[in-house]
């Protein structure tokens, strides 16, 4: 996720944290679940064609616009009220683009129209608001991606009479979509400054059914427990023990969970005394802080990179890669002719702009490395260049420091045309303030076919500086 453009750069850390206890809690304010009596209707609607017959594709997706529409307009509320037209049509597209993407439920759709997003991040920033992807809001900490924030909603079916906890709040932004949909969220955040903006910001906005408590996630907050559903937007080691207690029988949780660098996103439902733990993808969050730092079994990071499965043999739910996130138009192919094993990693592209790519975070501290080897192999059939030699098919290494700010990044560019599989190889500096980095691969706006094999990056100078 040639050079990270300012929207990539920015934001490729993940989430704020969850906890720490500070006692301040604050009731701020919504409108929520207006209109939700056509819910019922829109969805059936969205599935048949009126005669008990599945719709063709074009059809769904069609109906699934018009239901977002009509939903839309239920929810729309005095947030959006003057609103200027390029914050609307922005805000459209991006809910179109989430939409493309698989996010299929109407009411996850419509609240996100309705939520303006732009509100949610720093003045400097507000012009990238409206694209898929994280940017940062202060405190080493980063609002969520649209998409992350769609599929992780729609994970959690949350129902007009929910009550959810939000491990993590941040801007607020989430809170706000999920409380156009549910009956009451109640979130915690653990950077104090981040928890008081975010209560002004959601009571300022006119969010009623939102409730901000600065404080350790980890624990959750028993005094309004049980939760119907509950979401987390950082990364404990393990599911925390309170949340599960927390958690109502036939609950569901949305939690990433892992180490540093390897998490994997994870749906857990409440069945009794069992928890059924699905996992939906790999991801990257934050590490949960707090009472959930003190438990962690490796805490140190070892600041060498340590790429997984760069050979993309290893597969999630069918031909997604394991250990890469946010995976777009990308695909495991397996194929004789891939230069190792039997797999490797296809990105296709038919519009010029849109991304085709896969992520990975690893371990790379410039005081204990000076230089990395980067090599992989690579073909391409058909690739034409997109608006600019940035858009190019590459892979990337981004630095970033303590705090998750970008402090640069460099290219293993693939070229253009039709090639068949070629190893390529290059030597990258690393900043000396770096603490860990960011691969990309992928083609970010140029069409055509990208395959890519055998992705390796070592440690080539070593020791002190």
């Amino acid at each position: 996720m040639a050079d990270f453009d300012p929207a990539r750069l920015d934001g490729l850390s993940r989430q704020p944290n969850g906890a720490r206890e500070a006692g301040l809690i604050s009731s701020v304010h919504t409108d929520w679940a207006i209109g939700m009596q056509i819910w019922p209707a829109a969805i059936e609607t969205m599935v048949l064609n009126g005669t008990g017959t599945p719709m063709s594709k074009l059809s769904r997706r069609v109906t699934l616009s018009l239901a977002v529409a009509l939903v839309g307009a239920a929810l729309a509320d005095r947030t959006l009220a003057g609103e200027p037209s390029r914050w609307i049509e922005a805000r459209k597209r991006m809910v179109q683009e989430v939409m493309e993407m698989g996010v299929r439920d109407p009411r996850v759709c419509a609240a996100l129209r309705a939520t303006p997003r732009h509100l949610f991040v720093p003045p400097e920033r507000q012009k990238l608001a409206y694209f898929d992807t994280p940017l940062p809001i202060g405190y080493g900490q980063t609002i969520t991606s649209p998409f992350v924030v769609a599929y992780m909603t729609e994970q959690l079916d949350p129902q007009p009479t929910d009550r959810v906890l939000e491990i993590g709040t941040g801007s607020g932004y989430q809170a706000a979509v999920l409380s156009h949909i549910v009956e009451a969220v109640y979130t915690i955040e653990i950077v104090e400054p981040l928890g008081r903006q975010a209560m002004k910001r959601l009571r300022r906005l006119g969010y009623k059914n939102v409730f901000v408590k600065i404080g350790d996630g980890f624990a959750g907050w028993p005094e309004h427990a049980p939760f119907d559903k509950i979401i987390v937007t950082c990364s404990p080691e393990g599911i925390p023990k309170p949340l599960i207690e927390q958690l109502k029988d036939g609950g569901r949780m949305v939690i990433p969970v892992g180490e540093r660098f390897q998490q994997t996103l994870c749906l857990v439902r409440k069945k009794g005394d069992r928890l059924i733990k699905e996992v939906l993808e790999p991801t990257y969050f934050v590490p949960m802080t707090g009472l959930a730092e003190k438990l962690r079994r490796i805490k140190e990071d070892s600041g060498f990179p340590e790429l997984v499965n760069g050979g993309f043999e290893e597969t999630l739910k069918g031909d997604k890669p394991q250990g890469w996130y946010y995976v777009r138009q990308a695909s495991v192919v397996e194929s004789g002719t891939a230069p190792g094993g039997q797999r490797y990693l296809h990105m296709k592209n038919e519009q010029v702009g849109r991304p085709a790519h896969a992520f990975q975070a690893v371990s790379l501290d410039g005081r204990k490395v000076r230089e990395i080897r980067v090599s992989a192999w690579v073909a391409l059939r058909g690739v034409r260049l997109g608006s600019s030699v940035r858009t190019l098919p590459q892979i990337e290494v981004a630095f970033f420091d303590a705090k998750r700010g970008p402090i640069g990044s460099q290219t293993l560019p693939a070229g253009v045309g039709t090639k068949t599989w070629t190893q390529r190889r290059t030597r990258m500096r690393v900043p000396p303030n770096a603490r860990f980095g960011l691969v990309a691969v992928g083609m970010f706006g140029s069409v055509g076919e990208f395959l890519v094999d055998q992705v390796e990056i070592r440690a080539a100078g070593a020791g002190r500086r």
